[in-house]
């Protein structure tokens, strides 16, 4: 796997603790929120947009955007890493997962582990060359409560 496929995922994937199976349907907002990065170097939130849901980046550190500003021009907080997510178990969802150092997107997935973490995996191909980590929810005070707008 290359380097920035690695670094890109690394920027939004997460892994962890199984969440009880209760056998009813995923709600959109249970995932909605804010969410740190295993290194806490990125926080993204979470959200509807546009009848799907997405994430995007809100809080990044220096050494974070310098290395997507350095090969992107851009600055990392702002951009939609997550794509077009939708529903597709209970409590995962799938969608696109966007890499700015690669300017590529890539298969993604979501899980929530519980109402403080999540997984979350990105592959080159579906299945194949996939990188995953536990990500940990930043607004655990306000975990489950936020709303669908």
């Amino acid at each position: 796997m290359s380097r920035g496929l690695a670094v890109a995922l690394a920027l939004w994937a997460g892994g962890g603790a199984a969440l009880a199976q209760t056998g009813a349907a995923p709600r959109p907002g249970d995932i909605y929120g804010v969410w740190r990065n295993p290194k806490g170097s990125v926080h993204i939130e979470i959200k509807p947009c546009e009848g799907r849901t997405c994430g995007v980046v809100v809080w990044a550190n220096d050494n974070a955007r310098a290395d997507v500003k350095k090969k992107k021009n851009q600055d990392l907080v702002g951009m939609q890493l997550l794509r077009d997510f939708s529903a597709s178990d209970p409590n995962e969802w799938k969608g696109r997962v966007y890499v700015p150092d690669l300017d590529m997107t890539f298969s993604g997935q979501v899980k929530l582990l519980d109402r403080a973490s999540l997984k979350a995996k990105g592959c080159l191909l579906p299945n194949f060359l996939c990188k995953s980590q536990t990500w940990t929810r930043v607004d655990t005070a306000n975990a489950g409560t936020a709303k669908a707008s």
